[in-house]
């Protein structure tokens, strides 16, 4: 499944790799101000982000896709956002200001479409609205290393772009995508189109947060 969902949202990941704010962060460039939003803006999102591995958990129908869910939830809460509150600290953001921030609207739609299909829909298109945002981070980092492979060694960005493009964030998103996989063997066609709506969507929310974080 995971090769029909890139496939159909191939030239709009291809716009990630080109986007001017990635491209900043993998040469060193990028105004360290419009990371400064992007951070925040990101935190905001992840605690959203976590609602919606805590809504596939409780929908979950197995006790390893349970599991799946769980520890993504502690990945997130224990690890990822641990990153964040990392940079949080060298731009001197404080809780009260991260309390007073509000999601941006680009933020705000994503993660209420997140939200909505966690709601309404089942394990498997969970997994799949998960899925744009875990894998595109990683495949975006390596690509990163890859035409610059100098930028994890940059004294700001590096951190960043290590934990996304690290062998531990790689096997998380692996047990996502084998799940995926797997829980899709029998799905028809018609559930497989919906699938791809969804993964579309998401992908497309993706391209906009970077869009965002840019012309803030």
């Amino acid at each position: 499944m995971i090769e029909r969902l890139l496939k159909v949202t191939e030239n709009i990941w291809k716009q990630y790799y080109s986007h001017p704010f990635v491209k900043g962060i993998q040469d060193g460039t990028l105004d360290k101000e419009k990371f400064r939003y992007y951070i925040i803006q990101d935190y905001l999102y992840l605690e959203e982000y976590a609602k919606v591995f805590a809504i596939g958990l409780a929908k979950a129908k197995s006790l390893s896709t349970t599991r799946l869910f769980s520890g993504y939830i502690d990945t997130l809460t224990g690890g990822e956002m641990d990153i964040h509150r990392g940079y949080m600290g060298k731009f001197e953001v404080s809780k009260e200001e991260l309390d007073k921030t509000s999601r941006s609207l680009d933020n705000l739609s994503y993660t209420s479409y997140m939200l909505r299909v966690a709601y309404e829909e089942g394990e498997v298109e969970i997994l799949t609205a998960i899925l744009s945002c875990a894998y595109s981070y990683e495949v975006i980092a390596k690509n990163m290393i890859k035409n610059n492979p100098s930028c994890i060694d940059n004294a700001f960005y590096g951190e960043w772009i290590k934990e996304y493009a690290s062998k531990t964030y790689e096997e998380e998103n692996i047990l996502l995508i084998n799940t995926l996989n797997q829980l899709t063997l029998e799905y028809t066609e018609e559930q497989k189109k919906h699938l791809e709506d969804i993964f579309i969507s998401c992908s497309r929310y993706e391209l906009a947060f970077w869009e965002m974080a840019w012309k803030n």
